[in-house]
Formats: structure tokens, sequence, C-alpha cells
């Protein structure tokens, strides 16, 4: 049987050619930190800007025929998917040029760690990288953040696949056959306020103990939840004041950026009011005081220090962002096991967090009590709800079979890379740490390990994890159904 296509390729080079060149122009603004700092390889970013800019212009000219045709949902799904590994392939230039990594794996999987704010680094140590690549890699990781609240806000909807779903539509009566142009322009808004957090935060961490490149680099990787740091300590490398400004920031970065928006708008509060942002500060608070009162009587810490250590790595591990001020490894096993399980959660529907989400665990926690119910009055209705509204009983087994779909992804990606001779405990903290984003996880990929130890066939593995956990499980199956292709 003929069947044909339902993309729009034409539009969809277009798109990528827009973004294509947004990246070459963010290339650019490196250049003065190459100019300051020139090394041996001074030309790899000024010659990757080029290479970048030109593909992004011939794209451009070679589909203006199209500029004025409107994007399907169907168009949005493919372009996300396939981003990942477009803005990273010109991502990888830098690195490969200045010969920072020795081959193509390590320079495409360090840009693919930051455009997917995974936060996994090949480096070891990273005060020995040319500061302009430092200053890109934290750039790959804000760009990624701002490309993430895109698919939550204007993609995911459409595919049911998101706790945006219930907010975008209500709020602005939204039919996902289309992108609506009042979608885009909820999402412009969002870039406004997520520059606005990025420069707010440069600003508090300059009066600190950072100078501004080191700031900078700090709140574009926080904003967007990636982690890339330029110390090897990573904040443990600064002052106790510059934690605490990264901690409340990365809160905001684990926070639905809609609400936040419709906070700040309307002067509403309305994120107060949200069941999955409630659940997402009740258990930041209980478990950061939970561990920093072990931490007191089981390491002798001071309280100020040891709820100071308990709430950074609770949040940094919650949000999936994967910055640390210290070994949390060296913490009694079960705290550490449970910042662990924590990654896997991940912040709140609509952030730029990885993990599951709090909304599906919230769907997941809800169904599973309601089913003892059921089974004692089998003929009661007892629909699960989520901010007083009723989840439909597909949504809820989606959301159940999405938790459960991304664990068995988690045990496959664990079982092959101890097939590559990883041992236990990194081969489970690498997979968690891919697939949900984090980057640093346990053994040798712990706080202040590296990547670069994997065989090749491993590092293709992990980056399959972290495209897996960026765009969310199901978008994948989607692009590659046959039903998705056919007219």
């Amino acid at each position: 049987m003929k069947w044909k296509t339902k993309i729009n390729h034409p539009l969809v080079l277009r798109i990528e050619g827009q973004l294509i060149l947004i990246e070459g122009l963010m290339m650019l603004t490196v250049l003065p930190v190459t100019y300051l700092h020139h090394g041996l390889y001074a030309f790899s970013m000024p010659f990757s800007a080029l290479i970048t800019l030109l593909t992004g212009f011939i794209l451009l000219i070679a589909t203006r025929k199209h500029k004025d045709e409107k994007t399907s949902s169907r168009d949005g799904v493919y372009v996300v998917c396939i981003s990942w590994l477009v803005l990273s392939l010109f991502g990888a230039m830098p690195y490969l040029l200045s010969k920072s990594v020795p081959n193509f794996t390590d320079g495409f999987f360090e840009a693919l760690s930051g455009f997917t704010t995974t936060g996994a680094t090949i480096f070891t140590r990273i005060e020995d990288v040319p500061k302009d690549i430092l200053l890109w890699r934290s750039m790959t990781q804000w760009l990624g953040g701002l490309a993430i609240i895109v698919f939550t806000i204007a993609i995911l909807p459409y595919l049911g696949m998101s706790g945006m779903q219930l907010f975008v539509a209500e709020i602005n009566g939204i039919n996902y056959d289309k992108l609506h142009p009042r979608i885009m322009h909820t999402v412009r808004r969002i870039w406004g306020m997520y520059l606005f957090f990025t420069l707010l935060e440069t600003l508090l961490l300059y009066w600190g103990d950072m100078d501004f490149y080191d700031a900078i680099c700090h709140s574009m990787t926080t904003i967007s939840s990636g982690g890339f740091s330029t110390r090897t300590e990573s904040l443990g490398a600064f002052s106790n004041y510059s934690q605490v400004v990264v901690t409340i920031f990365m809160v905001l970065s684990g926070c639905n950026f809609s609400l936040l928006l419709l906070s700040l708008s309307w002067r509403s509060f309305a994120i107060f009011k949200n069941q999955e942002f409630k659940t997402f500060l009740l258990y930041i608070l209980f478990i950061s005081l939970g561990i920093g009162i072990v931490l007191v009587f089981a390491r002798h810490l001071s309280f100020g220090t040891a709820f100071r250590q308990s709430f950074f790595g609770v949040i940094s591990a919650f949000t999936t962002t994967g910055f640390f001020i210290g070994d949390y490894t060296a913490w009694p096993s079960f705290l550490w096991v449970m910042l662990f399980l924590l990654m896997f959660i991940g912040g709140c529907s609509g952030s730029t967090s990885g993990g599951v989400k709090i909304f599906r665990h919230l769907i997941f926690t809800k169904n599973s009590m309601l089913e003892l119910k059921r089974i004692i009055h089998p003929n009661a209705v007892l629909p699960v709800k989520v901010n007083g509204k009723s989840i439909s009983t597909s949504g809820v087994y989606k959301n159940v079979s999405f938790i459960f779909i991304y664990f068995l992804v988690f045990l496959a990606g664990a079982i092959v890379l101890l097939f590559t001779g990883t041992d236990f405990n990194t081969a489970i903290g690498a997979s968690v740490a891919t697939l949900s984003n984090v980057g640093t996880g346990v053994g040798l990929v712990g706080p202040g390990g590296s990547y670069v130890a994997f065989p090749l066939g491993a590092k293709w593995i992990l980056m399959l994890l972290m495209i897996l956990g960026r765009v969310e499980l199901f978008s994948l199956i989607t692009l590659l159904s046959r039903s998705f292709w056919r007219n």
C-alpha cells in the first residue's frame, strides 16, 4: 500500500535552519572571551561560528518559499526529536577544533549532554579546559533549557503526555491541531522571564565571590537545570553565599514556568494553589530536614553545614540539576540512596528539570491508593484527581505506563552498561544520571567523576538515554510508529 508522510520537510528544514542560525549567533557571543583568553586553538570558536552561520543561512535561503506556512504539531514533534541531534552536531565543533576532546564521540557526547541539560561530562579536570569552550558549554545548556520550555508547552500537550495539557488548555483554549499563536505568545513571555532569572542570578553571584565569567556560566546552567560548572569541585569551590543563591534558583528552575508567569503576571499566586508545586516543596522540606538531622548526628556536622548540604543535595537531585558541594556518596548509604530515588522523580511539569515529573508521580500514587479502595468497594466510582480535576482513565493508564516504561529503560541501560564491563554502582548511577538528565550519579560518575573512561559503545548508549530522557519516551515512540508517517 502506498503511503506518504504528513511531515512538511521544507518547513522542517527552515525551522532547523533558524535554530542553527541562532546557535551560530550564540557562538559569536563567545568570541570576546576567545580574544581575551586566546590559546593555541583560538580559531576553533570563530571557525565553528562561521560554519554554523553559513549552514543556517543556506537552509533559510533554500526554503524561503515556505516561510509563511504554518507549523502543525506533527511537524513540531518531528522537529523537537531531531533538533537535539542537529544542534549537538554543530555544537561539537568547538570541542573538536580546540582539541579539548580526543575524538568525535567525546565531542558529540559533551555537546549532547549540554543541549539535553544532562550535565554529564567527559572532562576530568575542568580548569584545564579553555575558558571560551567552558562558556560555550554553559550556553548549550541554556539554549537547551529554552528548547525544553517550547517542547513542554507547545508539543507535549498535543500528545497528551504532560500535566501541561490541563494547564495550557484551560488558560488558552488551545486546539492542538496547530501550534496556536497564543501558545507561542506565552512561550515568548516565558523566555523573557527565563532571561530575567538568568541575569538576576548572574548579578547576585557576582556580588558574592564569583567573577562575572563564573557568575554568568553558573546562572545559565542553574536556570536550565543543567549542572555544568567551571570548576571540577562544582559549587563546592565557592562560598556558602553562592551555594545559597544557586539553591534558590535551582528551586525556581524546577517549578512550572507557566504557573510562575501566571502568578507574576496576574498576581494570583496560582502556583501556591497547585498540588504539584506544593508536593514539590513538601518533598524538599521534609527530606532535606530529615537528611540534615542525620548528618548532624552521624557525621558530627554543625547545624548550619548539615542543613546547607542537605538542602543543596536534595534540591540538586530533585530538580536534576546535578550540582554538588561535596561527595554525597560518603554519607550513610540510605541517605544517598534517597537522593538516587529523587533523580527518578524530577521537578514539576513545565520546568527545565528531567525525570518522570511530579505530576506523573502524583497520578501514580493516587491511583495506587485508589486501587486498594476499589478492591474493597468494586462498584464505587473513584476517579483520580489532581488540582481538583479528574484525570481520564486513559490519561491515568498513559502516565502509569510511562513510569513503568521509564523504569524498564533505566534497567535496560544499566544492564547494557554492565555488559560493557562497567561496575554495578557506576552502571546504575550512569543509567539514571543520563536518562533523568542529572549528569552526576554514583560510582565513577559520582560527584567530581567523569564519563571519559566508558568505552565508545557505552558512550553512545548513554547518549541514547539522554535523548530518551529529554524528548520523553512516548514522543520518540510516536515518531518511530508507522501511523505517524502514514497519510
